[in-house]
């Protein structure tokens, strides 16, 4: 009933968009006049500046998305959200947090985002064990708007960032405001999201909100995708010179993670749907609620404990925060500190090699078998722990392997920032100085164990045992222990903790009015020191099996590392704004990412600083609420670590190391507009076109580099965008949008050789929104055409040459058609 209801809202809205425009023309000119006589770019944004300024006299690439952009894009998840943005490629693919961010000239799948709240991250580093930014930092009616900065000055203002993505928190003021809503989805989807903000006292405001959430998921996993929720709070007390603002976040929450699925039969090209759904489809399944590990520890103990797949990625945090502000007789000094502790307990259970012949993947364990159980007359499939025969051949015809990952880490980040700014008066302009100094201390720690499963080629497949028979036709042992094929087939543990600090510094010299000048630079020094505990190879000694034959076991040793490092970025750019209307400008800035404190609690870490040179050049535009952006970038990554741990189907381990490093070669061109074509119509757009390139690469392994030499980089389209009309009007006394969405992703290539091409898709959504009083009410819908499009590959085994076809079998599919209905009421 839920998804008749949301369908019909949709295509009501579809309708309307026909109907209702005309009707419209002359009872909302009024007042669509005077948003007409505002010129864009008055949005005051702070990320990557000196100080607060208008987005339109900004000389590099930022956007700002407010309440009513989250409401009027929709998005089914963050990255969603991110990827609307011009020169954002994002997947969305994996479910609500851990997707793919990557920014235009940047060849890396999230690195090198920096994700902040206020002008701070909860995290140093952007990534963390199996996690970032969009883990610990959701979005929810707490969040006022998000500004979002694309190269430019971001290597100055932030660590280990090629971007800036920065969440404003509401605070409160005098007026008391609040609002809560309630969202129901067709795919299971129940979230509840409320805050309230007022005053407290004279100059003293308040704000609290957050959100709970349980969604089954937009795949069928047999158990819930998402159950959990946040909240924040701030109290902030305004001073005769500044303010003083004290904040705390707390987060958790489950997330299922969706990898790879095969969508066609590698043997004969044939669809699998009828087997695997393509959009509701996956291997994640109630067979894994209650995997047993198994592992020997440094004493020589052989350990077994209980995982269950349907924690999914559960994140528990907690971050507390104080800031302060003041000015001093045009000084303006700015304090920020946070501390953030928190614990990830993440099971996903991930794809490795493709399904394969059942006769042949039996036929690959003939030897080991003959040797460990005697004569093997032939082989038989089971369902996992029973004597229940399973004939794959009356099936899909096919088996495959995928690999069970639990991973527990704790992790903590302390981060501190202090900064002056001051405008000088000269002969020649005037000079905006800012010094800061920023601090961090932090650390996280690990545990991975990963196992391999023998299973059905299905969606919640069933995990299933080879059994070894002799000509009697009796049972004499299984390649299998209840479904596993490798126990324990990698094996970590680790600690790390790091120092550092940074100094910064910007000027804005601004010659005569309209022409300026800006530079920054930024100087940082790492301290790590780490462990990691030796691992070597064991047998755990059950002989009825083949499963525990070859597996990891820590030594009992532990390697102690130590590692210092340091990274210096710069910016220089140049603006001129020849009136409100046009403005030019350029810019010129290097970044270096240094590794991650990771390197100290893993065995044979690639220790490489990353760097990266970029070029921009933008044209603004502004009328009214059109408005057009336009800039164009060249980026030469050098060096560019493009190596990988490639999946060894002998070992079951992902051990296989393809060192590929050379340099990245980008340039292109990003839109980003809006036409307000009638008082009442707006056409919002962004579109990406770039040429991404792999240059001079080198290998050590025997892998021909010259395969690699000016082909596309992987997972990188050439062509990106995306179209959203919207129409905005009043009818009485209803407020009524309706809008849509038409999202292109280009052709991308899973493979280093670009060997299998990921084929280019688009998908349509549209939205209705209804306000009426405090009340409002949304329906909004997502490919509603239910476009097929593939993401990611299978990253375990296709990123050198490929999957073997001209174009993916094997991938991550988007999401399919989906329906949302929100009811909320503000006061």
């Amino acid at each position: 009933m839920l998804k008749t209801v949301l369908a019909t809202g949709t295509a009501l809205a579809a309708i309307c968009t026909v109907s209702i425009a005309p009707a419209y023309a002359q009872s909302a000119a009024a007042p669509a006049a005077e948003a007409e006589s505002a010129p864009q770019g008055d949005d005051i944004i702070v990320t990557g500046s000196t100080r607060a300024q208008r987005r339109f006299e900004a000389s590099y690439a930022i956007n700002t998305v407010s309440q009513e952009d989250f409401e009027k894009i929709a998005p089914v998840n963050f990255a969603d959200l991110i990827g609307q943005l011009p020169g954002f490629q994002t997947e969305i693919t994996g479910g609500e947090v851990q997707n793919i961010y990557r920014i235009r000239g940047l060849p890396n799948d999230g690195g090198f985002v920096s994700f902040q709240q206020d002008g701070l991250p909860l995290f140093h580093e952007n990534d963390g064990v199996f996690f970032r930014g969009d883990a610990i930092l959701k979005q929810d009616l707490m969040t006022d708007h998000v500004e979002v900065v694309r190269g430019g000055p971001a290597p100055v203002y932030a660590s280990y960032s090629g971007a800036i993505i920065n969440a404003i928190t509401v605070t409160g003021s005098d007026v008391a405001r609040g609002k809560a809503q309630v969202t129901l989805g067709d795919t299971g989807l129940y979230r509840l999201d409320a805050y309230q903000a007022g005053a407290l006292g004279e100059k003293t405001y308040y704000a609290v909100g957050g959100f709970m959430r349980y969604h089954d998921g937009y795949r069928d996993n047999g158990f819930a995708n998402d159950k959990g929720g946040q909240i924040r709070a701030n109290i902030k007390h305004e001073t005769d010179n500044g303010f003083i603002k004290l904040n705390v976040n707390y987060v958790n929450d489950h997330n299922a993670f969706y990898l790879p699925i095969p969508t066609k039969n590698p043997l004969t090209g044939e669809s699998l749907d009828k087997y695997i759904d393509y959009f509701e489809g996956t291997m994640n399944s109630p067979a894994f609620r209650n995997v047993n590990l198994k592992y020997r520890d440094g004493n020589g103990v052989i350990q077994s404990r209980n995982s269950d797949l349907s924690d999914g990625r559960h994140m528990q945090m907690i971050n507390v925060g104080a800031q302060y502000e003041g000015d001093f007789d045009g000084w303006l000094v700015s304090a920020k500190a946070g501390y953030t502790q928190g614990k990830l307990d993440f099971t996903a259970f991930y794809s490795t090699t493709n399904p394969a012949d059942p006769a042949a993947f039996a036929s690959g364990y003939q030897a080991r078998a003959t040797t460990a159980f005697g004569a093997v007359d032939h082989f038989g499939y089971v369902l996992a722990g029973t004597n229940t025969v399973y004939d794959p051949y009356a099936a899909s015809g096919l088996v495959m392997q995928g690999q069970y990952r639990d991973i527990h880490s704790k992790f903590y980040s302390a981060q501190t920032n202090l900064s002056v700014a001051k405008k000088f008066e000269t002969g020649f302009g005037s000079h905006d100085i800012k010094l800061g100094l920023y601090g961090s201390l932090y650390g996280e720690d690990s545990k991975t164990l990963y196992q391999n499963y023998l299973i059905e080629v299905a969606g919640q497949p069933r995990t299933l045992d080879l059994v070894a028979y002799n000509a009697a036709g009796t049972a004499i042992g299984t390649v299998t222990d209840n479904g596993v094929l490798n126990y324990a087939a990698t094996l970590n543990q680790g600690d790390s903790d790091a120092k550092m600090y940074a100094v910064y510094a910007n000027d804005t010299w601004e010659i005569v009015p309209g022409l300026r000048i800006d530079a920054g630079i930024r100087h940082e020094r790492y301290n790590y020191k780490g462990w990691a505990a030796l691992t070597e190879a064991a047998n755990l000694g059950d002989t009825t099996t083949l499963a525990d034959d070859s597996t990891r076991a820590f030594t009992g040793v532990i390697l102690n590392q130590k590692l210092k490092t340091h990274a210096t970025n710069w910016t220089v750019g140049a603006n001129y704004d020849f009136n409100n209307h046009i403005g030019v400008y350029g810019r010129a800035s290097h970044l270096e990412t240094p590794p991650s404190v990771q390197t100290v609690m893993s065995i044979n870490p690639t220790i490489i600083t990353t760097k990266a040179d970029q070029f921009e050049v933008g044209l603004k535009l502004a009328s009214g609420r059109s408005y057009l952006y336009v800039t164009g970038f060249y980026t030469n990554f050098d060096p560019l670590n493009a190596s990988f741990l490639a999946f060894d189907p002998t070992t079951g381990r992902n051990d296989v190391n393809i060192p590929f490093i050379g340099e990245a070669k980008v340039k292109g061109v990003e839109f980003d507009g809006a036409w307000s074509v009638t008082p009442w119509f707006t056409l919002n757009g962004a579109l990406t076109v770039s040429d991404p390139k792999y240059k001079s690469f080198a290998s050590s392994t025997g892998a021909d580099p010259e395969q690699v030499e000016g082909n596309q980089i992987v997972r990188q389209p050439k062509v990106y965008g995306n179209i959203r009309p919207s129409f905005d009007f009043t009818t009485n006394g209803t407020d009524v949008s309706i809008y849509g969405r038409y999202t292109y992703m280009g052709k991308r290539f899973v493979d280093l050789y670009n060997n299998t091409a990921l084929p280019s898709y688009g998908t349509v959504g549209a939205g209705l929104t209804l306000r009426r009083g405090t009340w409002q009410l949304q329906v909004v819908g997502d490919n509603l055409f239910n476009a097929h499009g593939l993401t990611e590959g299978n990253t375990r085994t296709d990123s050198l040459s490929g999957q073997g076809s001209a174009e993916a079998i094997y991938g991550r599919p988007i999401f399919g058609r989906n329906f949302r209905l929100v009811i909320g009421k503000s006061w």
